[in-house]
């Protein structure tokens, strides 16, 4: 029944990508001494998720407002940093934000699935 809601889908997927980014951020740390490794990323939940089969997000009224550009969803992330003299491309740094990025992305996740489950409880007329 709530796979056929679009905000759970989406914050189904979005708790995916984040435990999906996790693991790659993990792997990436744990290989931070190893040479010759390169560091690793997933593609970003905007465009993974338009990229999706069940992505049919689309604009309900042509005066709805595009992103503008100052916005953080615009923000692109370096693909690749320097490379240390052992041939490591891993930067422990980026990889904190990128994992706090990916808690942040979790933490989302489950707001709007609880939210999306308080206003179905709500529009039946049970209380949380």
């Amino acid at each position: 029944m709530f796979e056929k809601i679009e905000m759970m889908r989406m914050a189904r997927a979005l708790g995916a990508h984040a435990s999906e980014r996790h693991l790659v951020v993990a792997r990436n740390v744990a290989n931070a001494d190893t040479p010759g490794f390169k560091a690793k990323d997933v593609t970003s939940f905007a465009d993974s998720y338009r990229s999706a089969a069940f992505s049919a997000m689309r604009t309900t009224d042509p005066r709805h407002l595009a992103t503008p550009e100052w916005s953080p969803l615009t923000r692109q992330m370096p693909v690749e940093s320097g490379v240390s003299p052992n041939g490591n491309s891993v930067a422990l740094e980026e990889e904190m934000l990128k994992a706090a990025e990916v808690k942040r992305g979790h933490d989302l996740s489950l707001g709007i699935y609880s939210s999306a489950l308080d206003l179905m409880r709500t529009s039946i007329g049970r209380r949380g």
